[in-house]
């Protein structure tokens, strides 16, 4: 670690919450599939901000709808009506064919804001009686960390020393049909709320039909399905929702990160009038939440999917990355699994070296990524990389990998 990069982490630590383990970089500016450090070296990203840049590091088109718009008004509140919320509204309820959206600005206030929804729905649309109101959610599942989503977390660092946490949320486990037939039979639970793909528990895939099948016991149950796409929606997963594998449109859908491409922080609830209905002046809202920005950021970036045809890119992708990944003959990768560009492998530890490990030497070789339940390395770069490019990092991960035989 050289002086400036290690002089950058010592002042961080001095004076910023200790709420993160980053690795030992300190990034200063990204293009594409590009970051570079303080020192000039540049690097793949396999991260993407957690999935946040699908379309790539200050996309242009993203980059200019930002500045025009900051340019002429940033914020209004809902106070009043803005022109580009009206614009905005029509645009996205068109693009995932939903009734209504209901905008905020992180993926977990979205999921707050969902749960809401759910059990105000569950009250006046339901008939389930006041402050009876349960949500039903899975094991392992990473829907963000405020209070009341922690609640529904088995995670030890999450959850610890947080409590009390917020009654009426109960977990079974993911992938697990017959658990959720038990669950939904009691008639004051308002909804199921669910990661189509388990991004930070380590890129778990469901089951195929798994979705579909949940969809439809709910329904049968009058539950809404709740689908948490925050991470593995916009794209990633190889087509534009990953709901979208098994034609389930869910009742209420929560999308953020890639929604503004990682430019501006833009979260977003759609449903149908018959659920959203329920949200009535006062009962819910956001300072920043559809501000004019984050309204023409997340048009342009939504657009930008459809014009470059990143789903379809990344299932191809996907699918290659997985088979090369697969043929790296070593004994540390336990398994490969993914779909579309959100893959992991798990790493079986070897002569002392383990998934951080990895990390630190495929960073050495030009390439960042990082471990999740300590294991398990997620590869997502940005969607818009190419054939060429994802050859040079499968190279890297195989070196990087191999070094430790």
């Amino acid at each position: 670690m050289s002086g400036l990069t290690n002089k950058h982490i010592q002042k961080e630590e001095l004076y910023s919450a200790h709420n993160y383990h980053p690795l030992p970089v300190v990034l200063s500016r990204g293009e594409g599939v590009y970051v570079w450090d303080v020192e000039g070296k540049r690097y793949y990203d396999f991260l993407s901000a957690y999935s946040a840049v699908n379309q790539g590091h200050c996309h242009p088109k993203i980059i200019r709808a930002l500045t025009e718009q900051a340019n002429t008004l940033s914020l209004t509140s809902r106070a009043f009506h803005s022109e580009k919320f009206v614009e905005f509204s029509e645009f996205v309820t068109n693009y995932f064919g939903f009734d209504k959206v209901l905008p905020m600005n992180t993926g977990a206030e979205a999921v707050e804001t969902a749960l809401k929804i759910a059990r105000k729905w569950g009250y006046e649309k339901k008939g389930v009686k006041d402050n009876r109101a349960k949500i039903i959610v899975c094991g392992n599942n990473f829907h963000g960390r405020t209070i009341t989503i922690i609640s529904a977390s088995n995670d030890p660092d999450s959850r610890g020393n947080f409590g009390p946490y917020t009654p009426g949320i109960h977990s079974i486990p993911y992938n697990d049909l017959n658990s959720l037939k038990s669950a939904v039979k009691d008639n004051d639970v308002v909804a199921f709320m669910v990661e189509p793909i388990q991004g930070e528990a380590g890129v778990f895939v469901p089951d195929h039909g798994y979705l579909k099948s949940a969809y439809q016991i709910c329904k049968n149950a009058n539950v809404l399905f709740v689908a948490d796409e925050v991470q593995t929606g916009i794209g990633r997963t190889g087509r534009l929702l990953a709901c979208d594998h098994e034609e389930v449109v869910p009742d209420v859908l929560i999308l953020g990160k890639a929604i503004s491409g990682g430019v501006y922080p833009v979260s977003c609830v759609l449903a149908n009038n018959d659920i959203m209905e329920v949200i009535t002046p006062g009962t819910h809202g956001s300072t920043y939440g559809g501000n004019p920005i984050a309204c023409a950021v997340a048009k342009a970036a939504l657009t930008v999917i459809k014009e470059e045809n990143l789903a379809e890119k990344a299932s191809v992708l996907g699918e290659y990355l997985r088979k090369e990944l697969a043929l790296i003959k070593s004994e540390m990768i336990a398994l490969v699994r993914g779909k579309g560009l959100l893959n992991a492998i798990v790493i079986q530890p070897k002569n002392g070296k383990e998934a951080w490990d990895v990390c630190l030497k495929m960073a050495e070789n030009g390439l960042l990524a990082k471990p999740t339940q300590g294991n398990i390395i997620r590869f997502a770069p940005p969607l818009v990389i190419s054939k060429n490019q994802l050859d040079e990092c499968i190279q890297i991960i195989k070196e990087s990998i191999l070094s430790f035989e």
